[in-house]
């Protein structure tokens, strides 16, 4: 007789699950295990992470007919969020695997390989990872030289990929690589190969193990590629290998406000209690008028992380195709992880010396936090691809006028009459690169106010609204400030001469 799976969904409704697990986390992060003396040491204690994994957090990412609880972006997004409160480290071994694993693999391999693997994530602990960056490739995807050739029943992969999360650790691999075709020469498209190390033939060599300077939970390395892969582990691409990246790398800053939620969360809980009981001349800090300035930015940032989680609750499912959505998964990403790493120095600032310290939440926070300004595309790049997007459109339309555009913008329609003595000028016609990423910070940052006003409409605190955008404004006059001040300084490179100022003197 076939055995029937009964999905995890049905024995127990997500707000039991989540409270069990937030109960359960706080607990193994508080109580059974020194977390903050453990922040110091490479990689979890192998029974803590046990323990966390036995709570089945996976089970979000996994469909219900494999024994799942359905891949429902909410729920994905409430454990990445469960998860960063206690550790950002713990919530971004979460969100490699559902957003850069399990999410991609669902929606792109061949259905044969699904049971097996679901049932490994879900039995037997196994993790699983994406691997595109190379060492000279950072961003530059396109011209990554990892290859693949085509024999008669597999495919043999070639090349070296760096910088991936879980590296020696994850059990199951998404490579991506180019076709080398009969000239010897890379064809411009990529592919996607499943590997699974448990074979030997797919076995990826680990060269070296990097000292990364936070994160100390997640091994990254550099990654030696020798393998040979069934022809069924090739992911299926809806049309271009490109495209397949694009939804794949779009639906994960999509889901980066998971991360940054509980994050935030905590930063913004612990910064308010030891301002209500820290004096200092006779007075609770959170009295103190520049205190209450940073507590309310914290506030503001938590309301932005809000917004934004709804928002790609919505948005992000793998039955959407959202390689398309470049201009607002680039915009959520890099505003949210601008404002985690601003949060966390808020709350090292506010707690005084005790802050500067690793086993302390405030200078973890700082250290693991800084990354996600720059893994999966930089900032700088992807506030430059937001204002080019935007102008591209723009110049389609024949608008000059910034305001114009974004109040008939269908990302920025709410947002954009909040900000008009703001937003009221003409788009440059040629800006320079460093106008283009003033540009895209200031545009990021009105879609994503709008997403907030939305959540607003739907019940959420108008309070919290409203001190967000009085932030948001400070912002936008501060970043139109920058632009208008036409700087247009130049490094030398050969700056020695004339430049001691003992010879001044």
């Amino acid at each position: 007789m076939m055995n029937v799976v009964q999905p995890i969904s049905e024995v127990q409704n997500f707000d039991t699950f989540i409270s069990t697990f937030k109960e359960k986390l706080a607990n193994l992060f508080s109580a059974e295990y020194d977390y903050n003396a453990m922040s110091l040491q490479r990689g979890l204690p192998p029974h803590l992470l046990s323990e966390i994994m036995d709570m089945k957090p996976l089970s979000v990412a996994i469909p219900e007919s494999h024994g799942g609880r359905g891949m429902i972006v909410k729920e994905c997004l409430g454990v990445l969020s469960a998860a960063s409160y206690e550790s950002l480290s713990l919530s971004l071994i979460f969100g490699i695997n559902i957003a850069l694993f399990l999410e991609p693999f669902a929606k792109y391999v061949h259905v044969a390989r699904q049971d097996q693997v679901f049932t490994n994530f879900l039995e037997n602990r196994a993790m699983g990872g994406l691997m595109i960056t190379e060492p000279g490739y950072g961003s530059d995807a396109l011209n990554m030289q990892t290859f693949y050739e085509e024999g008669a029943n597999s495919f043999r992969i070639k090349g070296e990929k760096h910088w991936q999360g879980l590296t020696g650790a994850a059990n199951y691999w998404l490579v991506a690589a180019r076709r080398k075709n009969a000239g010897g020469e890379l064809v411009r498209d990529i592919d996607f190969f499943l590997t699974e190390n448990a074979d030997a033939k797919q076995q990826i060599e680990v060269k070296q193990y990097y000292n990364n300077l936070g994160l100390y939970a997640i091994p990254y390395g550099l990654n030696h590629i020798d393998v040979e892969v069934p022809m069924a582990h090739r992911l299926v691409a809806e049309s271009t290998g490109l495209k397949l990246m694009l939804d794949t790398l779009h639906r994960s800053r999509l889901q980066f406000p998971g991360m940054g939620m509980g994050f935030i969360k905590r930063l913004l809980d612990e910064a308010l209690q030891h301002c209500k009981t820290r004096r200092v001349a006779g007075l609770r800090l959170n009295e103190m008028d520049a205190v209450k300035f940073q507590l309310s930015r914290l506030q503001a940032a938590f309301t932005l992380c809000s917004g934004m989680c709804a928002y790609g609750s919505k948005v992000s499912s793998i039955e959407q195709d959202v390689s398309g959505n470049g201009i607002d998964a680039n915009s959520v990403k890099a505003v949210l992880t601008d404002f985690m790493h601003e949060s966390a120095q808020i709350c090292l600032q506010l707690s005084g010396a005790n802050g500067y310290c690793l086993d302390h939440i405030a200078g973890r926070a700082m250290v693991d936090s800084r990354p996600f300004q720059i893994f999966e595309g930089s900032n700088e790049m992807l506030y430059t691809q937001v204002a080019e997007a935007v102008s591209k459109a723009m110049r389609k339309g024949k608008e000059k006028n910034l305001l114009r555009y974004l109040k008939g913008y269908a990302l920025t329609t709410h947002a954009a009459p909040h900000f008009v003595g703001s937003l009221a000028f003409d788009f440059p016609d040629q800006p320079k690169k460093r106008d283009l990423v003033t540009l895209g910070r200031i545009i990021s940052r009105v879609i994503c106010f709008d997403m907030v006003l939305v959540l607003r409409d739907a019940g959420f605190s108008r309070e919290l609204v409203d001190i967000t955008q009085q932030h948001v404004h400070m912002d936008l006059t501060m970043l139109v400030g920058q632009l208008s001040s036409k700087n247009d300084a130049v490094p030398l490179m050969e700056y020695d001469e004339d430049a001691s100022w003992t010879d001044c003197c």
